[in-house]
Protein backbone atom coordinates (compact mmCIF):
# COMPACT_ATOMS: atom_id res chain seq x y z
CA UNK A 1 0.00 0.00 0.00
CA UNK A 2 1.26 3.50 -0.84
CA UNK A 3 2.36 5.50 2.22
CA UNK A 4 -0.06 8.24 1.08
CA UNK A 5 -3.10 5.99 1.50
CA UNK A 6 -4.84 4.24 4.35
CA UNK A 7 -3.54 5.78 7.55
CA UNK A 8 -3.63 8.93 9.61
CA UNK A 9 -0.39 10.55 10.73
CA UNK A 10 0.04 12.32 14.05
CA UNK A 11 2.21 15.33 14.90
CA UNK A 12 2.80 16.12 18.58
CA UNK A 13 3.89 19.58 19.71
CA UNK A 14 5.63 20.00 23.05
CA UNK A 15 7.19 23.11 24.56
CA UNK A 16 10.15 23.84 26.76
CA UNK A 17 11.91 26.57 28.75
CA UNK A 18 8.95 28.95 29.00
CA UNK A 19 5.23 29.17 28.36
CA UNK A 20 3.72 31.68 25.90
CA UNK A 21 6.36 31.07 23.24
CA UNK A 22 3.75 30.52 20.54
CA UNK A 23 3.42 26.74 20.50
CA UNK A 24 -0.23 26.91 19.46
CA UNK A 25 0.46 29.46 16.72
CA UNK A 26 3.36 27.40 15.38
CA UNK A 27 1.24 24.24 15.37
CA UNK A 28 -1.57 26.13 13.63
CA UNK A 29 0.86 27.49 11.06
CA UNK A 30 2.18 24.03 10.24
CA UNK A 31 -1.43 22.87 9.92
CA UNK A 32 -2.08 25.67 7.43
CA UNK A 33 0.97 24.70 5.36
CA UNK A 34 -0.10 21.06 5.24
CA UNK A 35 -3.59 22.15 4.14
CA UNK A 36 -1.96 24.26 1.42
CA UNK A 37 -0.40 20.97 0.24
CA UNK A 38 -3.84 19.40 -0.11
CA UNK A 39 -3.79 17.35 3.10
CA UNK A 40 -6.83 17.08 5.36
CA UNK A 41 -5.86 18.38 8.79
CA UNK A 42 -7.47 18.53 12.21
CA UNK A 43 -6.05 19.70 15.54
CA UNK A 44 -6.34 18.98 19.24
CA UNK A 45 -5.18 20.56 22.52
CA UNK A 46 -4.38 18.48 25.61
CA UNK A 47 -4.32 20.68 28.71
CA UNK A 48 -2.68 19.55 31.96
CA UNK A 49 -4.88 21.53 34.36
CA UNK A 50 -7.34 19.58 36.52
CA UNK A 51 -10.43 21.64 35.64
CA UNK A 52 -12.76 19.58 33.45
CA UNK A 53 -12.87 22.48 30.99
CA UNK A 54 -12.19 26.24 31.11
CA UNK A 55 -15.91 27.07 31.27
CA UNK A 56 -15.90 27.92 34.98
CA UNK A 57 -12.45 29.50 35.04
CA UNK A 58 -11.96 33.23 35.61
CA UNK A 59 -10.72 34.87 32.40
CA UNK A 60 -7.79 36.30 34.37
CA UNK A 61 -6.72 32.69 34.93
CA UNK A 62 -7.12 31.40 31.41
CA UNK A 63 -8.19 34.03 28.89
CA UNK A 64 -11.29 33.60 26.77
CA UNK A 65 -13.35 30.44 26.56
CA UNK A 66 -13.58 29.42 22.92
CA UNK A 67 -16.86 27.72 21.97
CA UNK A 68 -17.06 25.08 19.25
CA UNK A 69 -19.99 24.38 16.91
CA UNK A 70 -21.14 21.45 19.09
CA UNK A 71 -21.00 23.48 22.31
CA UNK A 72 -17.58 22.58 23.67
CA UNK A 73 -16.10 25.13 26.08
CA UNK A 74 -12.44 24.93 25.15
CA UNK A 75 -9.01 26.48 25.33
CA UNK A 76 -8.45 29.71 23.39
CA UNK A 77 -5.79 27.97 21.26
CA UNK A 78 -8.65 26.24 19.45
CA UNK A 79 -9.55 29.67 18.14
CA UNK A 80 -6.10 29.94 16.57
CA UNK A 81 -6.47 26.44 15.16
CA UNK A 82 -9.81 27.22 13.50
CA UNK A 83 -8.66 30.59 12.14
CA UNK A 84 -5.50 29.12 10.60
CA UNK A 85 -6.67 25.78 9.22
CA UNK A 86 -10.22 27.00 8.50
CA UNK A 87 -11.85 23.89 9.94
CA UNK A 88 -14.59 23.72 12.58
CA UNK A 89 -13.34 21.75 15.58
CA UNK A 90 -15.43 20.08 18.28
CA UNK A 91 -15.60 19.06 21.92
CA UNK A 92 -13.16 16.20 21.43
CA UNK A 93 -10.57 18.67 20.13
CA UNK A 94 -9.76 19.69 23.71
CA UNK A 95 -9.17 17.41 26.68
CA UNK A 96 -7.91 18.25 30.16
CA UNK A 97 -6.48 16.27 33.02
CA UNK A 98 -9.82 16.78 34.77
CA UNK A 99 -11.77 15.32 31.86
CA UNK A 100 -9.35 12.40 31.50
CA UNK A 101 -9.50 11.49 35.20
CA UNK A 102 -13.29 11.92 35.28
CA UNK A 103 -13.60 9.36 32.48
CA UNK A 104 -11.20 6.93 34.21
CA UNK A 105 -13.01 7.20 37.54
CA UNK A 106 -16.39 6.72 35.85
CA UNK A 107 -15.09 3.52 34.23
CA UNK A 108 -13.75 2.31 37.57
CA UNK A 109 -17.13 2.92 39.25
CA UNK A 110 -18.89 0.96 36.50
CA UNK A 111 -16.50 -1.93 36.95
CA UNK A 112 -14.97 -1.61 33.49
CA UNK A 113 -11.53 -2.45 34.87
CA UNK A 114 -12.76 -5.75 36.35
CA UNK A 115 -11.49 -5.08 39.83
CA UNK A 116 -7.94 -4.24 38.81
CA UNK A 117 -5.87 -1.57 40.55
CA UNK A 118 -6.39 1.60 38.52
CA UNK A 119 -3.07 3.31 37.76
CA UNK A 120 -1.65 6.16 35.71
CA UNK A 121 -0.02 3.53 33.51
CA UNK A 122 -1.84 1.97 31.73
CA UNK A 123 -5.30 3.30 32.56
CA UNK A 124 -4.80 7.08 32.44
CA UNK A 125 -2.38 6.91 29.53
CA UNK A 126 -4.74 4.58 27.66
CA UNK A 127 -7.55 7.11 28.09
CA UNK A 128 -5.33 9.89 26.72
CA UNK A 129 -4.30 7.73 23.75
CA UNK A 130 -7.91 6.87 23.01
CA UNK A 131 -8.77 10.60 22.89
CA UNK A 132 -6.00 11.12 20.36
CA UNK A 133 -6.77 7.99 18.33
CA UNK A 134 -10.45 8.85 17.84
CA UNK A 135 -9.47 12.04 16.02
CA UNK A 136 -7.99 9.97 13.22
CA UNK A 137 -10.41 8.82 10.55
CA UNK A 138 -10.73 8.15 6.85
CA UNK A 139 -11.51 11.86 6.44
CA UNK A 140 -8.31 13.05 8.13
CA UNK A 141 -4.75 12.75 6.86
CA UNK A 142 -2.92 14.51 9.70
CA UNK A 143 -3.84 15.10 13.35
CA UNK A 144 -1.80 17.82 15.07
CA UNK A 145 -1.83 17.56 18.87
CA UNK A 146 -0.52 20.32 21.13
CA UNK A 147 0.45 19.36 24.68
CA UNK A 148 -0.16 22.31 26.99
CA UNK A 149 2.42 23.45 29.50
CA UNK A 150 6.17 22.92 29.30
CA UNK A 151 8.41 19.90 29.65
CA UNK A 152 9.37 19.64 33.32
CA UNK A 153 5.92 20.50 34.66
CA UNK A 154 4.72 17.69 36.92
CA UNK A 155 1.18 17.89 35.49
CA UNK A 156 2.38 17.12 31.97
CA UNK A 157 4.04 13.76 32.73
CA UNK A 158 1.06 11.45 31.95
CA UNK A 159 0.57 13.19 28.59
CA UNK A 160 4.23 12.78 27.65
CA UNK A 161 4.13 9.12 28.60
CA UNK A 162 0.95 8.67 26.54
CA UNK A 163 2.44 10.19 23.37
CA UNK A 164 5.65 8.20 23.91
CA UNK A 165 3.59 5.00 23.91
CA UNK A 166 1.48 6.25 21.00
CA UNK A 167 4.35 6.06 18.53
CA UNK A 168 4.88 2.42 19.42
CA UNK A 169 1.15 1.72 19.08
CA UNK A 170 0.61 3.24 15.62
CA UNK A 171 4.08 2.83 14.14
CA UNK A 172 7.11 5.09 14.27
CA UNK A 173 6.62 6.14 10.66
CA UNK A 174 3.20 7.62 11.50
CA UNK A 175 4.34 9.97 14.27
CA UNK A 176 6.38 13.17 14.35
CA UNK A 177 7.47 14.94 17.54
CA UNK A 178 8.01 18.71 17.31
CA UNK A 179 9.59 20.50 20.26
CA UNK A 180 9.39 24.29 20.54
CA UNK A 181 11.96 26.00 22.71
CA UNK A 182 13.61 29.35 23.43
CA UNK A 183 16.97 30.59 22.21
CA UNK A 184 17.45 33.83 24.18
CA UNK A 185 19.70 36.71 23.16
CA UNK A 186 21.91 38.09 25.94
CA UNK A 187 22.51 41.77 25.36
CA UNK A 188 25.65 42.20 27.52
CA UNK A 189 27.52 39.47 25.62
CA UNK A 190 25.79 39.92 22.25
CA UNK A 191 25.15 36.16 22.01
CA UNK A 192 22.27 33.79 21.43
CA UNK A 193 22.37 30.97 23.95
CA UNK A 194 21.47 27.34 23.20
CA UNK A 195 21.76 26.02 26.76
CA UNK A 196 18.01 26.41 27.52
CA UNK A 197 17.24 24.40 24.37
CA UNK A 198 19.75 21.71 25.30
CA UNK A 199 18.32 21.35 28.82
CA UNK A 200 14.75 21.31 27.51
CA UNK A 201 15.51 18.57 24.99
CA UNK A 202 17.41 16.60 27.65
CA UNK A 203 14.33 16.76 29.89
CA UNK A 204 12.12 15.58 27.03
CA UNK A 205 14.49 12.72 26.19
CA UNK A 206 14.46 11.67 29.86
CA UNK A 207 10.76 10.97 29.31
CA UNK A 208 11.58 8.70 26.39
CA UNK A 209 10.83 11.15 23.56
CA UNK A 210 13.46 12.14 21.03
CA UNK A 211 12.21 15.19 19.09
CA UNK A 212 12.19 14.93 15.32
CA UNK A 213 12.04 18.70 14.82
CA UNK A 214 13.25 21.50 17.08
CA UNK A 215 11.65 24.93 16.57
CA UNK A 216 13.80 27.68 18.05
CA UNK A 217 11.92 30.80 19.10
CA UNK A 218 13.95 33.99 19.21
CA UNK A 219 13.80 37.68 18.42
CA UNK A 220 16.39 37.27 15.65
CA UNK A 221 17.44 34.62 13.16
CA UNK A 222 19.42 31.60 14.37
CA UNK A 223 22.75 31.37 12.57
CA UNK A 224 23.81 28.26 10.68
CA UNK A 225 26.56 27.72 13.25
CA UNK A 226 24.01 27.67 16.07
CA UNK A 227 21.80 25.33 14.08
CA UNK A 228 24.73 22.94 13.66
CA UNK A 229 25.43 23.15 17.41
CA UNK A 230 21.80 22.36 18.31
CA UNK A 231 21.76 19.59 15.70
CA UNK A 232 24.86 17.98 17.19
CA UNK A 233 23.93 18.32 20.86
CA UNK A 234 20.23 17.46 20.48
CA UNK A 235 20.68 14.65 17.92
CA UNK A 236 18.48 15.97 15.10
CA UNK A 237 19.45 16.67 11.48
CA UNK A 238 20.42 20.28 10.84
CA UNK A 239 17.48 20.69 8.43
CA UNK A 240 15.20 19.78 11.37
CA UNK A 241 16.35 22.81 13.36
CA UNK A 242 13.89 25.59 12.52
CA UNK A 243 14.49 29.25 13.27
CA UNK A 244 11.14 30.81 14.20
CA UNK A 245 11.96 34.48 14.52
CA UNK A 246 9.42 36.97 15.85
CA UNK A 247 7.01 37.95 13.07
CA UNK A 248 5.45 41.38 12.51
CA UNK A 249 2.02 39.73 12.75
CA UNK A 250 0.85 36.21 13.52
CA UNK A 251 -0.33 35.56 9.98
CA UNK A 252 3.24 35.74 8.70
CA UNK A 253 4.26 32.71 10.79
CA UNK A 254 3.30 30.07 8.17
CA UNK A 255 5.50 31.86 5.62
CA UNK A 256 8.37 32.10 8.13
CA UNK A 257 8.44 28.38 8.93
CA UNK A 258 7.86 27.46 5.28
CA UNK A 259 10.94 29.49 4.36
CA UNK A 260 12.81 27.41 6.92
CA UNK A 261 11.61 24.22 5.20
CA UNK A 262 9.70 22.87 8.19
CA UNK A 263 6.68 21.60 6.23
CA UNK A 264 8.87 19.90 3.63
CA UNK A 265 10.87 18.11 6.33
CA UNK A 266 7.74 16.96 8.21
CA UNK A 267 6.10 15.86 4.96
CA UNK A 268 9.08 13.66 4.13
CA UNK A 269 9.36 12.34 7.69
CA UNK A 270 5.73 11.15 7.57
CA UNK A 271 6.26 9.37 4.28
CA UNK A 272 4.47 11.76 1.94
CA UNK A 273 5.79 12.39 -1.56
CA UNK A 274 6.42 16.13 -1.91
CA UNK A 275 5.88 15.98 -5.67
CA UNK A 276 2.41 14.55 -5.05
CA UNK A 277 1.67 17.36 -2.57
CA UNK A 278 2.94 20.63 -4.09
CA UNK A 279 2.21 23.68 -2.01
CA UNK A 280 -0.06 26.54 -3.06
CA UNK A 281 0.52 29.54 -0.82
CA UNK A 282 -1.06 32.12 -3.11
CA UNK A 283 -4.19 32.61 -0.99
CA UNK A 284 -2.20 32.98 2.23
CA UNK A 285 0.32 35.31 0.60
CA UNK A 286 -2.55 37.53 -0.56
CA UNK A 287 -3.79 37.62 3.03
CA UNK A 288 -0.38 38.72 4.32
CA UNK A 289 -0.27 41.41 1.62
CA UNK A 290 -3.69 42.57 2.82
CA UNK A 291 -2.42 42.71 6.40
CA UNK A 292 0.60 44.79 5.36
CA UNK A 293 -1.59 47.11 3.28
CA UNK A 294 -4.06 47.76 6.12
CA UNK A 295 -2.85 51.22 7.16
CA UNK A 296 -5.91 53.52 7.36
CA UNK A 297 -6.38 54.11 11.10
CA UNK A 298 -9.71 53.39 12.75
CA UNK A 299 -10.14 53.70 16.52
CA UNK A 300 -12.33 51.10 18.24
CA UNK A 301 -13.15 51.03 21.94
CA UNK A 302 -13.83 47.68 23.60
CA UNK A 303 -15.88 48.15 26.76
CA UNK A 304 -15.39 45.19 29.04
CA UNK A 305 -14.84 43.82 32.50
CA UNK A 306 -11.53 42.01 31.90
CA UNK A 307 -9.72 44.64 29.83
CA UNK A 308 -6.53 44.25 31.88
CA UNK A 309 -6.14 40.87 30.19
CA UNK A 310 -6.74 41.28 26.42
CA UNK A 311 -6.65 37.47 25.97
CA UNK A 312 -10.08 37.47 27.63
CA UNK A 313 -11.40 38.92 24.36
CA UNK A 314 -8.91 37.34 21.95
CA UNK A 315 -11.41 36.27 19.29
CA UNK A 316 -13.11 39.68 19.37
CA UNK A 317 -9.76 41.36 18.72
CA UNK A 318 -8.93 38.99 15.88
CA UNK A 319 -12.38 39.44 14.31
CA UNK A 320 -11.88 43.22 14.37
CA UNK A 321 -8.47 42.82 12.77
CA UNK A 322 -9.89 40.52 10.07
CA UNK A 323 -12.49 43.17 9.24
CA UNK A 324 -9.72 45.75 9.13
CA UNK A 325 -7.76 43.66 6.62
CA UNK A 326 -10.86 43.58 4.40
CA UNK A 327 -11.21 47.38 4.44
CA UNK A 328 -7.49 48.20 4.36
CA UNK A 329 -7.81 49.59 7.88
CA UNK A 330 -5.43 49.36 10.81
CA UNK A 331 -7.68 48.80 13.80
CA UNK A 332 -6.37 50.62 16.87
CA UNK A 333 -8.03 49.18 19.97
CA UNK A 334 -8.58 51.11 23.18
CA UNK A 335 -9.49 49.04 26.24
CA UNK A 336 -12.19 50.74 28.30
CA UNK A 337 -12.94 49.44 31.78
CA UNK A 338 -16.74 49.27 31.91
CA UNK A 339 -16.91 50.52 35.49
CA UNK A 340 -15.20 53.79 34.48
CA UNK A 341 -17.61 54.65 31.65
CA UNK A 342 -19.97 56.89 33.69
CA UNK A 343 -17.04 59.07 34.79
CA UNK A 344 -15.63 59.02 31.25
CA UNK A 345 -18.94 60.21 29.83
CA UNK A 346 -19.06 63.10 32.31
CA UNK A 347 -15.51 64.20 31.40
CA UNK A 348 -15.22 63.74 27.65
CA UNK A 349 -17.76 61.27 26.29
CA UNK A 350 -16.94 58.55 23.78
CA UNK A 351 -17.17 60.64 20.63
CA UNK A 352 -13.43 60.27 20.06
CA UNK A 353 -14.03 56.67 19.04
CA UNK A 354 -14.91 55.63 15.51
CA UNK A 355 -16.73 52.54 16.77
CA UNK A 356 -17.44 50.55 19.92
CA UNK A 357 -17.80 46.90 20.90
CA UNK A 358 -19.46 45.61 24.04
CA UNK A 359 -18.39 41.95 24.33
CA UNK A 360 -19.86 39.09 26.31
CA UNK A 361 -19.39 38.42 30.00
CA UNK A 362 -20.98 37.33 33.24
CA UNK A 363 -21.63 39.11 36.52
CA UNK A 364 -22.88 42.50 37.66
CA UNK A 365 -19.62 44.48 37.86
CA UNK A 366 -19.44 47.23 35.25
CA UNK A 367 -22.90 46.57 33.81
CA UNK A 368 -24.24 50.10 34.39
CA UNK A 369 -21.20 51.43 32.55
CA UNK A 370 -21.97 49.19 29.59
CA UNK A 371 -25.61 50.31 29.59
CA UNK A 372 -24.48 53.94 29.65
CA UNK A 373 -22.08 53.29 26.77
CA UNK A 374 -24.86 51.69 24.71
CA UNK A 375 -27.05 54.73 25.32
CA UNK A 376 -24.24 57.15 24.43
CA UNK A 377 -23.55 55.31 21.17
CA UNK A 378 -27.28 55.32 20.38
CA UNK A 379 -27.72 59.06 20.89
CA UNK A 380 -24.42 60.12 19.23
CA UNK A 381 -24.56 57.92 16.11
CA UNK A 382 -21.43 55.99 17.13
CA UNK A 383 -21.32 52.54 15.45
CA UNK A 384 -21.78 49.87 18.12
CA UNK A 385 -21.73 46.07 18.02
CA UNK A 386 -23.05 44.27 21.10
CA UNK A 387 -22.13 40.63 21.61
CA UNK A 388 -24.16 38.37 23.91
CA UNK A 389 -24.20 40.46 27.12
CA UNK A 390 -23.65 43.41 24.79
CA UNK A 391 -27.08 42.79 23.22
CA UNK A 392 -28.62 42.48 26.67
CA UNK A 393 -27.32 45.85 27.89
CA UNK A 394 -28.50 47.44 24.63
CA UNK A 395 -31.99 46.02 25.30
CA UNK A 396 -31.89 47.40 28.85
CA UNK A 397 -30.89 50.83 27.55
CA UNK A 398 -33.70 50.74 24.97
CA UNK A 399 -36.22 49.63 27.60
CA UNK A 400 -35.33 52.48 29.92
CA UNK A 401 -34.86 55.22 27.32
CA UNK A 402 -37.19 54.32 24.43
CA UNK A 403 -39.90 52.13 25.94
CA UNK A 404 -40.40 54.09 29.17
CA UNK A 405 -39.69 51.11 31.43
CA UNK A 406 -37.93 52.93 34.26
CA UNK A 407 -35.80 50.57 36.35
CA UNK A 408 -35.71 47.90 33.62
CA UNK A 409 -32.85 45.46 34.04
CA UNK A 410 -31.77 41.88 33.72
CA UNK A 411 -32.77 39.61 36.55
CA UNK A 412 -29.13 38.50 36.56
CA UNK A 413 -28.12 41.93 37.88
CA UNK A 414 -31.24 43.01 39.77
CA UNK A 415 -33.53 40.18 40.92
CA UNK A 416 -36.06 42.76 42.15
CA UNK A 417 -36.28 44.82 38.96
CA UNK A 418 -39.87 45.82 38.11
CA UNK A 419 -39.22 45.13 34.42
CA UNK A 420 -37.01 42.06 33.88
CA UNK A 421 -36.52 42.65 30.16
CA UNK A 422 -33.74 40.04 30.25
CA UNK A 423 -34.47 36.87 32.18
CA UNK A 424 -33.92 33.14 32.46
CA UNK A 425 -36.04 30.95 30.23
CA UNK A 426 -37.06 27.32 30.61
CA UNK A 427 -37.11 24.76 27.80
CA UNK A 428 -40.43 26.19 26.56
CA UNK A 429 -38.91 29.71 26.57
CA UNK A 430 -41.17 30.78 29.44
CA UNK A 431 -39.82 32.95 32.25
CA UNK A 432 -38.56 31.06 35.29
CA UNK A 433 -37.44 32.38 38.65
CA UNK A 434 -34.24 30.38 38.86
CA UNK A 435 -32.31 27.64 37.18
CA UNK A 436 -31.99 27.88 33.44
CA UNK A 437 -29.71 26.07 31.09
CA UNK A 438 -26.66 27.49 29.35
CA UNK A 439 -27.16 27.73 25.61
CA UNK A 440 -23.90 26.44 24.15
CA UNK A 441 -22.84 25.91 20.57
CA UNK A 442 -24.47 26.56 17.24
CA UNK A 443 -28.09 27.75 16.97
CA UNK A 444 -29.98 28.92 13.92
CA UNK A 445 -31.74 32.27 13.46
CA UNK A 446 -34.21 33.74 11.01
CA UNK A 447 -33.47 37.33 9.96
CA UNK A 448 -36.05 39.93 9.03
CA UNK A 449 -35.99 40.60 5.30
CA UNK A 450 -34.48 43.97 4.48
CA UNK A 451 -32.99 44.47 7.95
CA UNK A 452 -29.42 45.67 8.46
CA UNK A 453 -28.33 42.27 9.71
CA UNK A 454 -29.95 40.44 6.77
CA UNK A 455 -28.18 42.76 4.33
CA UNK A 456 -24.88 42.31 6.17
CA UNK A 457 -25.14 38.51 6.06
CA UNK A 458 -26.64 38.44 2.59
CA UNK A 459 -28.99 35.77 3.91
CA UNK A 460 -32.14 35.38 5.97
CA UNK A 461 -31.22 32.08 7.67
CA UNK A 462 -27.95 32.04 9.63
CA UNK A 463 -26.27 30.01 12.36
CA UNK A 464 -24.06 31.35 15.16
CA UNK A 465 -22.41 30.01 18.30
CA UNK A 466 -23.82 30.86 21.73
CA UNK A 467 -22.66 30.85 25.35
CA UNK A 468 -25.21 32.36 27.72
CA UNK A 469 -28.10 31.67 30.10
CA UNK A 470 -30.23 34.81 29.95
CA UNK A 471 -32.55 35.80 27.08
CA UNK A 472 -34.58 38.82 26.04
CA UNK A 473 -37.87 38.41 27.90
CA UNK A 474 -40.64 37.82 25.29
CA UNK A 475 -43.17 39.48 27.60
CA UNK A 476 -41.58 42.87 26.86
CA UNK A 477 -40.82 42.43 23.19
CA UNK A 478 -43.91 44.30 21.94
CA UNK A 479 -43.21 47.22 24.30
CA UNK A 480 -39.60 47.42 23.08
CA UNK A 481 -40.68 47.38 19.46
CA UNK A 482 -43.25 50.10 20.13
CA UNK A 483 -40.33 52.18 21.44
CA UNK A 484 -38.50 51.80 18.13
CA UNK A 485 -36.22 48.81 18.71
CA UNK A 486 -36.29 46.22 15.92
CA UNK A 487 -35.87 42.56 16.82
CA UNK A 488 -34.34 41.79 13.45
CA UNK A 489 -33.46 38.15 14.08
CA UNK A 490 -35.18 35.45 16.09
CA UNK A 491 -34.89 31.73 16.73
CA UNK A 492 -36.55 29.68 13.96
CA UNK A 493 -39.70 29.30 16.08
CA UNK A 494 -39.83 33.08 16.59
CA UNK A 495 -39.68 32.92 20.38
CA UNK A 496 -36.15 34.02 21.22
CA UNK A 497 -34.58 37.30 20.14
CA UNK A 498 -31.24 36.71 18.42
CA UNK A 499 -30.50 40.11 16.81
CA UNK A 500 -31.58 43.70 17.45
CA UNK A 501 -31.00 46.96 15.59
CA UNK A 502 -32.16 50.56 15.57
CA UNK A 503 -33.55 51.99 12.33
CA UNK A 504 -31.99 55.29 11.32
CA UNK A 505 -28.78 54.61 13.24
CA UNK A 506 -25.63 54.00 11.14
CA UNK A 507 -24.86 50.78 13.03
CA UNK A 508 -26.37 49.93 16.42
CA UNK A 509 -26.62 46.16 16.25
CA UNK A 510 -26.62 43.51 18.94
CA UNK A 511 -26.54 39.75 18.74
CA UNK A 512 -27.18 37.16 21.42
CA UNK A 513 -24.45 35.05 19.82
CA UNK A 514 -20.64 35.16 19.66
CA UNK A 515 -19.97 35.73 15.95
CA UNK A 516 -16.30 36.42 16.70
CA UNK A 517 -15.72 32.66 16.94
CA UNK A 518 -16.51 32.16 13.25
CA UNK A 519 -14.40 34.96 11.78
CA UNK A 520 -11.42 34.00 9.60
CA UNK A 521 -8.49 36.21 8.55
CA UNK A 522 -9.43 36.03 4.87
CA UNK A 523 -13.20 35.75 5.52
CA UNK A 524 -14.14 38.43 8.08
CA UNK A 525 -17.43 37.94 9.85
CA UNK A 526 -20.20 40.06 8.25
CA UNK A 527 -21.11 41.92 11.45
CA UNK A 528 -17.52 42.89 12.21
CA UNK A 529 -16.95 43.74 8.56
CA UNK A 530 -19.87 46.16 8.54
CA UNK A 531 -18.98 47.60 11.97
CA UNK A 532 -15.53 48.54 10.67
CA UNK A 533 -17.08 49.86 7.45
CA UNK A 534 -19.37 52.18 9.43
CA UNK A 535 -16.51 53.15 11.76
CA UNK A 536 -14.28 54.04 8.82
CA UNK A 537 -17.02 56.23 7.39
CA UNK A 538 -17.20 58.05 10.71
CA UNK A 539 -13.40 58.36 10.92
CA UNK A 540 -13.21 59.81 7.41
CA UNK A 541 -16.05 62.25 7.97
CA UNK A 542 -18.40 60.51 5.55
CA UNK A 543 -22.05 60.07 6.41
CA UNK A 544 -22.13 56.59 7.99
CA UNK A 545 -25.84 56.37 7.20
CA UNK A 546 -24.93 56.04 3.54
CA UNK A 547 -22.64 53.00 3.75
CA UNK A 548 -23.66 50.08 1.59
CA UNK A 549 -24.13 46.87 3.50
CA UNK A 550 -23.07 43.75 1.61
Amino acid sequence: MSPDVGRTRFIFFTGGVSSSLGKGLTASSLGRLLKCRGLRVTMCKLDPYINVDPGTMNPFEHGEVFVTEDGGETDLDLGHYERFIDENLHKDSNATTGRIYSAVIAKERRGDYLGKTVQVIPHVTDEIKERIRRLGSDDVDVVIVEIGGTVGDIEIVPFLEAIRQFRRDVGRENVCYVHLTLVPYLGPTGEQKTKPTQHSVTELRSRGIQPDVIVCRSDRMISEDLKRKISLLCDVPIEAVVSAVDAANIYQIPLVIHEEGMDRYVLDLLGYDEDAHPIDLSRWERLVEQVDAATTPVRIGIIGKYVDLPDAYLSVVEALRHAGFHHGAKVDIDWIQAATVPDLLEREGLRGYDGLVIPGGFGERGVEGKIAAAGHARTHDIPLLGLCLGLQVMVIDAARSLAGLEGANSREFDPATPYPVVDLMDDQNDVVDKGGTMRLGSYGARLEAGSQVARAYGAEIVSERHRHRYEVNPRYRARLEEGGLVCSGTSPDGRLVEFIELPGHPFWIGTQAHPEFKSRPDQPHPLFRELIGASLARAEGRDPHLIDLA
